[in-house]
C-alpha cells in the first residue's frame, strides 16, 4: 500500500478557494493539483457546511470580540460563585438570628 499523504492547512484553503471562487469542478482542479478527487470534494463540502453554519475562519476582530467575551465569562463565573457563597452566609446569619 502507499503512504498516506498529508496536505497542510494553506494548501487545502488554496485548492478549495480556487474551486469555490472559479467555479471549476473539483475533479478538473484536483488533477491539476496532484490531489485525489474525493479528497478535494471533501475539503469543499466542509468549507461550504462551515461557511453556511457560520463556523469559519474568524477575523482578527471576532478573536478579539471573542476573546474578551470568554474573559468577562470568566469573571461573571467566579461572582456567581463568590455571591452564592455570601448568599449561604447570609441565610446562616438569618436562622440564627430568628432563633
Amino acid at each position: 500500500m502507499g503512504k498516506r499523504r498529508s496536505y497542510d492547512a494553506e494548501f487545502r484553503d488554496g485548492a478549495v478557494g480556487i474551486v469555490l471562487e472559479t467555479g471549476k469542478p473539483a475533479a478538473e482542479v484536483a488533477r491539476d493539483l496532484g490531489v485525489h478527487e474525493g479528497t478535494l470534494q471533501t475539503w469543499v463540502s466542509r468549507a461550504r457546511g462551515a461557511a453556511e453554519m457560520g463556523t469559519g475562519p474568524l477575523e482578527e476582530s471576532e478573536r478579539e470580540e471573542l476573546a474578551r467575551l470568554r474573559s468577562e465569562n470568566q469573571r461573571l463565573r467566579k461572582e456567581t460563585v463568590e455571591l452564592g457563597m455570601e448568599r449561604d452566609v447570609l441565610k446562616r446569619c438569618m436562622v440564627l438570628w430568628v432563633k
